[in-house]
């Protein structure tokens, strides 16, 4: 008998996108985060974080919106609905790795 494994995302599975996007997957839907903010909380560099967002708005996942607060500019992140989506897969995938039931 084969054993079956559940897909992961291999976009969302490096370990920096996943924090990542378990952070925003914790905002409503309406709701978004500053870089500064997010950058931080996760302890990751500007570089390292605008690199692992390209990846993630690349492939649909992330939605960045550029604007001007205080004459400073501001890019506010959060997911989008193919992003939650993939997201929940994601989850669900290492549930099922782990024999874990969904909660």
């Amino acid at each position: 008998m084969a054993l079956i494994m559940a897909e992961l995302d291999e976009i969302i599975h490096q370990p920096a996108r996943l924090r990542l996007m378990a952070a925003l997957a914790g905002l409503g839907e309406r709701e978004s985060l500053d870089f500064r903010t997010l950058g931080s909380a996760l302890g990751l560099t500007d570089g390292n974080l605008g690199a692992h967002l390209l990846k993630l708005e690349e492939a649909g996942y992330v939605r960045v919106e550029k604007t001007f607060v205080a004459r400073k500019p501001r890019t506010y992140l959060s997911l989008t609905k193919r992003g939650r989506e993939a997201f929940g897969a994601h989850v669900a995938a290492l549930r099922s790795i782990l024999g874990m039931k969904d909660a």
